[in-house]
């Protein structure tokens, strides 16, 4: 059943007191944020990976482990950050970002980048030097050799992507800071996505419609895994 038949029967289910549009905005908001943030994290994080992967210099075990730690750090503290990089005394402050979709964005790139570089990085360094070796015994350039170690390395960069999508679609405390959880008079959203849209219902005692709205945010994640693992098996084919 599509995701739109769902949404329109859930007012059968549980009396719900969504304004007409206000599950869409605020589905339109996660995906759009979210989506771009991981898409933009992902052209810059596998190129790294790969680099890192596949090249040695000074300095790699310590860049390594600032990814590592990236991995842990507060999604708060990254908040704060991007706030004072796009308030009126900040860096990009001129552009007018602060509580947009735009500042979300940045937030959510920051917090997705570690997990998908790490990742994809321990899932190129884990192919066996084994077919490394067999593609230069075959004649293969540098180029080829990358490409079929990314090739091997397929499953664990897709885990990479998804690990990413899944922190910056979860997050609530960032997105909170940098966009305000702001919706329009007539109750569309601007910058509140589903996660703290969970979290102003379960403030305000509607336990009923954030259990609702956290079934939705459960189905778009496993919906976006199922069509990115697709993607990246119909890839390789």
């Amino acid at each position: 059943m599509p995701l739109e038949s769902v949404v329109q029967l859930l007012p059968a289910v549980v009396d719900l007191p969504f304004r007409e549009g206000y599950v869409w905005s605020i589905i339109s908001v996660s995906l759009y944020v979210s989506l771009i943030a991981v898409t933009l994290s992902t052209l810059f994080s596998i190129p790294v990976a790969i680099v890192m992967g596949f090249a040695e210099f000074p300095g790699k075990q310590f860049v390594k482990s600032v990814i590592n730690t990236g991995m842990g750090f507060p999604s708060v503290v990254v908040g704060l950050l991007v706030l004072f990089a796009v308030s009126n005394q900040g860096p990009l402050g001129s552009l007018d970002l602060i509580f947009t979709k735009e500042a979300m964005i940045m937030s959510q790139f920051v917090l997705a980048t570690p997990p998908i570089t790490a990742i994809s990085l321990a899932a190129i360094t884990g192919v066996s030097e084994n077919v490394r070796d067999a593609a230069r015994v075959l004649g293969g350039t540098r180029l080829d050799m990358a490409l079929v170690v990314i090739k091997e390395a397929r499953y664990g960069i897709v885990t990479a992507i998804l690990a990413g999508f899944g922190r910056a679609v979860s997050e609530v405390g960032s997105v909170l800071i940098v966009g305000g959880n702001i919706t329009s008079a007539d109750g569309i959203s601007k910058t509140r996505t589903l996660t703290t849209a969970i979290q102003l219902e379960a403030r305000q005692g509607q336990y009923e419609t954030a259990m609702v709205l956290g079934v939705i945010l459960v189905v778009l994640v496993l919906l976006v895994n199922a069509i990115v693992v697709r993607l990246g098996d119909q890839g390789v084919q």
